[in-house]
């Protein structure tokens, strides 16, 4: 049995030596640098849909060209 979401869940992890605050609630997930107040968000239905996918490829599909 899974519990429910109802609240948000904090948990601070580190990507590439940096700390951030990442926070579970029932709209989606973010991810903000600690002691920051803005970040990334991302929404649960744009994960479902693969809509956050979509735009992480187009992102990378992006950043290449510019390389060039």
């Amino acid at each position: 049995m899974t519990t429910r979401l109802d609240r948000p869940l904090k948990r601070e992890v580190l990507v590439n030596g940096e700390p951030y605050t990442v926070t579970l609630d029932a709209d989606g997930i973010s991810m903000v640098p600690k002691g920051k107040r803005k970040g990334r968000f991302l929404a649960w239905s744009a994960i479902a849909s693969g809509d956050a996918s979509l735009t992480e490829d187009l992102k990378l599909s992006l950043d290449a060209t510019r390389r060039e």
